[in-house]
């Protein structure tokens, strides 16, 4: 139960501290006794290329929307990708887990590199990272061409309204049309 996690640091409400630290090493170890609840915080595309096996999967996207209450009074511990993302949201993860909550130190990325045990999709790229190569090859190239033939910077700006569009209204077309992309087909 609970005392096999140390609690968290004792934290002022008005300050920020990070979610402290747990190895993957100790989360393996901790998951298996069946002392916490692994809740990868990814999106999707991320946890289909590298899925951690035992984790349950709660986008945070929209897990500030879901009904996230705890099942156990297991401390809840989150890895996201690099750390980076449990890192910059721990005051709303702490409050989420209404309990004991850590972060895995080095996300998914640390737990691969570790050698831990993980499931693996064909793709090779989440898609957020198609799709910034993707703009900003297109930019890159509207830029290149405007050299010869100033109309081509047309399609820089057309990009950059795209990437506005999809920042306001939610709606990424490059991202539809991506999906539709022979390698990201299942």
């Amino acid at each position: 139960g609970r005392a096999a996690c140390p609690g968290p640091r004792a934290r002022h409400r008005r300050e920020s501290i990070m979610l402290p630290l747990m190895s993957p090493q100790d989360v393996k170890r901790k998951l298996e006794a069946g002392e916490i609840r692994l809740v990868d915080i990814r999106e999707p595309d991320e946890v289909e290329s590298l899925r951690i096996e035992g984790a349950e999967i709660a986008p945070l996207s929209v897990l500030r929307w879901q009904d996230f209450r705890p099942v156990t009074d297991k401390p809840v511990v989150f890895p996201c990708n690099s750390g980076r993302r449990t890192k910059n949201n721990s005051d709303l993860l702490e409050q989420l887990a209404a309990g004991e909550a850590w972060q895995m130190e080095g996300g998914a990325t640390a737990w691969d590199k570790a050698g831990l045990p993980v499931v693996r999709s064909r793709r090779s790229l989440p898609m957020f990272r198609q799709i910034q190569i993707g703009a900003g090859g297109m930019v890159l190239l509207g830029l290149a061409l405007s050299l010869a033939w100033p109309q081509w910077l047309w399609l820089s700006a057309f990009v950059g309204a795209g990437l506005v569009f999809a920042g306001v209204t939610g709606f990424c077309g490059l991202g539809l049309l991506l999906a539709r992309m022979p390698w990201n087909k299942k």
